[in-house]
């Protein structure tokens, strides 16, 4: 007579072997940390003397789920920033506040949530992605659940690394301590191949290939991101990071949504793990990615919710659902990814794409015994039909819930008993997330009522300088008469260029924040072919401050930054009230007027004025003493270039937009 611990009995047994068995009257023996048996419950009941007995009737027996993508710490922003597109919800709302707050407690915490969300759901298993991993794992070990932790690396400051240098010894401190762990499996995460340096990426392969851990990686998740890589690499995203090492590695590939056919071969030759998040997916709008063909060419493809920040939650039986049907909706195909096949990508497959078959993902003797119990006899479920051995997997994928999950069981340790958590304290759990929340929260109201501070937040890291200027604008018949006339006067014209500057101005209700300008300026050449061009976002504060004779104004226009992000980033991102456009035509040059430098603008406004002509005379300034001065030197350069007082204009390119509407109303 053999021995066990625990012995479950009377379940309908799912095991996910390589014969996909289901025992209808099926029992699993557990002895410490693995399962030593698994068959009909009548013949283990003979053969094996149990510590103690589970009754599983009106049960399945299942392996544990496995969460094959998420950032568990991330708990702590759900539900923060919805209905956004992927760079604005992460460039704009994720990474500042990330910056802000993440730190090892917000981790701990997350994680501490996350798990409790994922023990009630069946996951036995999460593969994590996110900052302070060893919080994370440490989180995760605590809870008593099976996790690979893999820490992120970006090219740029994140919020536990001032440099990627930092990261990758994070990286390298995190796997020495914790490899060989009963629950917590290592890993490194280089984010993304545009978020990180080609550098960086082969120091993550190194280092992953070194100490024979798995590497995460998010590929290929929106169209924009394939586009924009291969304009700029010429080839598609696989076969580049193919060339540079980095399939040599135990990949875990996130999210492929835009894969074509020699990818898909390419990473099935290296025996990659690929990993896919239907719900955010969706929910980002990033596209659906094509797993029967996945499945078909023999990739291995668990399921993951990703993070709680864009699904927004971590029940793996609502993503396995999802799961097949999307592709059957999108194949239009009906037996696409059918029930038994969407029930081993978040079991079997899962493990086999995180490289991990050989321990968990399904019931057999000699695995750990990661054993989650569902009830089958809710009002949902019914009735049951048992002429097809294979009903349970549709009962499972198609009409169960997370909460019909009773009991779940972690390397031989119970975590969930008849639906009450033994590891953790939810009560406590939900005080401290609704602590950050609060903070979040007063975060977010004060930024999002200041400008500048969400300028900042998006800067790209650059803090940009506050500037003032005397300027002088004039409207004029002829730019090329101005221009002979300003030759005469011999001053040395220096740095000359002609640009095409197109120019959109985002206006907000409360006018005292200012107004935020977007500036495509494009650098022509000799011949008008356009050489360079150059993006940049300018807040512009309430312009006029003083006035001087000749009607030299001193603007103050702070805080400029380089754009690097789109148009359509932008106005998403700041939400404006209206919009203006201004394109002009411009000669630009500066010239040195009794030893003081000034900007000379020849502008052709093609919109709002069409075709008017204009000339501006700029200077920086620093004080009110220096401002007078170099406005009284403007006003001896109007008197020698002749300009007639009539032709002043005090008002800036885009208001002539509101004034020429008024004139049209007028009219």
């Amino acid at each position: 007579m053999r021995t066990a611990d625990w012995l479950l009995t009377h379940g309908i047994v799912v095991t996910m072997d390589a014969a996909r068995r289901t025992i209808p009257d099926g029992a699993v023996a557990v002895r410490g940390n693995g399962i030593v048996a698994v068959g009909p419950t009548a013949e283990l009941e003979q053969h094996i003397q149990a510590a103690q007995t589970v009754d599983c009737t009106h049960c399945a027996i299942i392996p544990g789920l496995i969460n094959a993508h998420t950032h568990a710490p991330m708990t702590l922003l759900r539900g923060l920033a919805d209905d956004l597109r992927l760079d604005v919800w992460l460039y704009g709302y994720m990474m500042p506040v990330e910056r802000e707050f993440v730190g090892a407690d917000f981790c701990r915490v997350g994680t501490l949530l996350a798990c409790a969300e994922m023990i009630r759901s069946g996951v036995s298993t999460f593969c994590d992605m996110y900052y302070y991993e060893e919080e994370v794992a440490y989180a995760a070990a605590e809870a008593g659940m099976r996790a690979l932790c893999a820490e992120t690396l970006l090219k740029f400051p994140s919020p536990d690394a001032t440099s990627y240098e930092e990261s990758l010894e994070y990286a390298r401190t995190f796997i020495e301590r914790w490899r060989g762990h009963p629950l917590i499996v290592p890993g490194v995460a280089p984010h993304a191949a545009y978020t990180v340096t080609p550098e960086l990426l082969h120091a993550a392969v190194r280092l992953a290939v070194q100490y024979d851990v798995p590497l995460q990686i998010h590929i290929a998740e929106t169209r924009q991101e394939v586009e924009d890589w291969q304009a700029r690499y010429g080839e598609p995203i696989i076969p580049w990071l193919e060339r540079h090492g980095v399939l040599d590695a135990r990949l875990i590939a996130i999210h492929c949504v835009h894969l074509d056919e020699r990818e898909m071969h390419i990473l099935q030759a290296h025996n990659a793990g690929l990993v896919h998040c239907p719900s955010s997916n969706l929910k980002l709008a990033s596209g659906v990615a094509d797993v029967p063909k996945m499945i078909h060419l023999g990739l291995h493809v668990g399921i993951g919710t990703d993070g709680p920040a864009s699904n927004n939650d971590l029940d793996m039986f609502e993503e396995t659902r999802l799961a097949a049907l999307l592709a059957k909706g999108c194949s239009g195909d009906p037996v696409a990814v059918p029930a038994p096949v969407a029930f081993a990508m978040a079991t079997i497959e899962g493990a086999k794409a995180l490289h991990l078959a050989h321990a968990i993902g399904s019931l057999e003797e000699g695995k750990c015994a990661d054993i989650a119990v569902v009830t089958l006899n809710q009002t949902h479920q019914l009735p049951a039909f048992r002429r097809d051995p294979d009903a349970v997997y549709s009962q499972l994928v198609y009409a169960t819930k997370s909460s019909d999950v009773r009991d779940l069981m972690v390397n031989g340790r119970w975590l969930m008993r008849e639906r009450r958590l033994l590891t953790l304290d939810e009560e406590v759990l939900r005080d401290q997330a609704q602590q950050f929340a609060r903070r979040i929260d007063s975060f977010l109201m004060a930024r999002e009522g200041n400008l500048l501070s969400k300028l900042l937040a998006v800067g790209g890291g650059i803090v940009p300088q506050e500037t003032y200027e005397v300027q002088v604008k004039v409207r004029l018949s002829d730019v090329r008469l101005m221009q002979e006339r300003i030759e005469r006067m011999n001053l040395g014209i220096n740095r000359p260029s002609r640009r095409n500057q197109y120019d959109t101005y985002m206006l907000f209700q409360e006018g005292e924040q200012g107004r935020l300008r977007y500036r495509e300026d494009e650098v022509l050449g000799a011949e008008g072919k356009i050489q360079s061009v150059e993006y940049t976002l300018t807040l512009v504060l309430p312009m006029y401050e003083k006035e001087y004779d000749h009607s030299v104004v001193l603007t103050r226009s702070r805080y400029t930054a380089p754009a690097n992000r789109s148009l359509r980033f932008y106005r998403e991102f700041f939400k404006p009230n209206e919009e203006r456009q201004v394109v002009k035509h411009r000669y630009r040059f500066h010239i040195m007027y009794r030893d003081t430098d000034f900007a000379v603008n020849l502008d052709e406004l093609v919109t709002p004025a069409g075709n008017a002509h204009f000339l501006e005379i700029k200077s920086r300034t620093w004080s009110a003493r220096d401002a007078e001065h170099k406005a009284r030197l403007i006003g001896e350069l109007l008197e020698l270039m002749e300009v007639e007082a009539k032709n002043l204009v005090k008002v800036e390119y885009v208001d002539l937009v509101s004034e020429r509407s008024q004139e049209r109303a007028d009219g």
